[in-house]
C-alpha cells in the first residue's frame, strides 16, 4: 500500500487565519528572475503595503483639494488686477461741458450743406479768443497736393524761411557773400530743433545741404518739394504770395487725409464759404469721400460734398 495521508479538519476560523497568513507570506516574498541569473537564483520584488498605498491616496486626494481652493482662491485676484491694467492703458478723452452742450445741438447722423454747417458753428458754445475753423477733408487716394491763394486768406500770419545757397552767387575773387552764414545758422537750428518757421522755400542751389535734415523737414511736411512750388528760382516773390494767404496742402503719407485752416470764426460766414468752396475746388469733388468743418474747441460737422 502506499502512503496514507490525513486530514484534520478544524474550525472555519481557523482555517480563514491560515490562509491570510499563506497571503501574506506568498506577497512578502514575491520572486523575479531577472536576466542574466542562473536558474533557482531570484531576486525579491519589494513594493508598498497595502496601508501605505491607502495613505499615498489619501495624500494625493488632499493635495488635489487644496490645489483647487487655491486656485479658486486666486482667480478673482488675478481677474481684477487685469483689470486695473487694462484701465491703465485704455484712455478715456475727458470733454469739456462746453464740448458736450455744443454735441447736444448737432445731429451727428444729418449732412449739412455749407451754408447750415457755419450757421451750426454759430449755435456752439465759443471759446474766450477768435476760434480757428477747420477743414478736415477724406479723400478717395493719397498723394493728391496741391497750392492755392484763398480769397481772404486764414487769418493766420504766415511764417516763411528762406534757404538759399550763396555760394552760386560767389564773387568773381571765390569768395562768398555774406549770406552763406545765414544759411548755416538755419540749418544749426532745424538740426537742433528750433523751427520758427511755417513754411520753408528754398533756391535749388540749396537743396544739396538741406538734404542733411531731410529727416527732420520731411516728417513734419515742411522739406521743399517742386510738387508743392517751395522750390524756386525767385524765393521772395513766393514769401509775398504766400502773405497774401497762398497755401499749400497734401494728404497724410499714410492716410487719405487733408487737414487745412480755412479762417478764423470772426470772418463771418460769407468769407470762410468763399475760402473753403476754392478748396473744394483745388482738390475737386470727385476726389473728396467726406467733408468736416469745425472749430478749435466745437465737435464735427459733417457736410455736404
Amino acid at each position: 500500500m502506499g502512503k496514507i495521508r490525513v486530514k484534520t479538519f478544524g474550525s472555519p476560523e481557523q482555517e480563514e487565519q491560515e490562509k491570510k497568513k499563506t497571503k501574506e507570506k506568498r506577497e512578502a516574498k514575491k520572486t523575479v528572475k531577472a536576466p542574466g541569473l542562473k536558474g533557482g537564483q531570484r531576486v525579491v520584488e519589494v513594493g508598498p503595503s497595502e496601508e501605505e498605498l491607502e495613505k499615498l491616496s489619501t495624500s494625493k486626494k488632499l493635495s488635489v483639494s487644496e490645489t483647487a481652493m487655491k486656485t479658486s482662491d486666486e482667480k478673482p485676484a488675478t481677474t481684477e488686477t487685469q483689470k486695473k491694467k487694462k484701465e491703465k492703458f485704455v484712455k478715456v478723452k475727458a470733454r469739456s461741458k462746453k464740448y458736450r452742450a455744443s454735441a447736444q445741438v448737432l445731429d451727428k447722423s444729418k449732412v449739412y450743406p455749407i451754408s447750415e454747417a457755419l450757421e451750426f458753428l454759430a449755435k456752439f458754445q465759443k471759446a474766450k479768443f477768435d476760434e480757428t475753423v477747420e477743414l478736415h477733408l477724406n479723400t478717395t487716394r493719397t498723394g493728391i497736393s496741391a497750392s492755392l491763394t484763398l480769397p481772404h486768406g486764414t487769418g493766420k500770419k504766415t511764417r516763411v524761411a528762406i534757404a538759399d545757397d550763396p555760394s552760386a552767387h560767389s564773387t568773381s575773387s571765390g569768395q562768398a557773400s555774406s549770406g552763406q552764414v545765414k544759411l548755416d545758422t538755419l540749418i544749426n537750428k532745424i538740426d537742433s530743433g528750433d523751427i520758427d518757421f511755417d513754411i520753408l522755400i528754398a533756391h535749388p542751389n540749396a537743396m544739396p545741404k538741406l538734404a542733411r535734415i531731410a529727416k527732420i523737414l520731411g516728417p513734419k511736411g515742411l522739406m521743399p518739394n517742386p510738387k508743392n512750388g517751395t522750390i524756386t528760382q525767385n524765393p521772395q516773390d513766393l514769401v509775398k504770395k504766400y502773405e497774401a494767404g497762398q497755401i499749400s496742402f497734401k494728404t497724410e503719407a499714410k492716410a487719405p487725409l487733408i487737414h487745412l485752416t480755412v479762417g478764423k470764426f470772426s470772418f463771418g460766414d460769407k468769407k470762410l464759404a468763399d475760402n473753403i468752396n476754392a478748396i473744394v475746388q483745388a482738390v475737386k469733388p470727385e476726389n473728396i469721400q467726406k467733408i468736416f468743418l469745425k472749430t478749435t474747441m466745437s465737435p464735427a460737422i459733417k457736410v455736404r460734398v
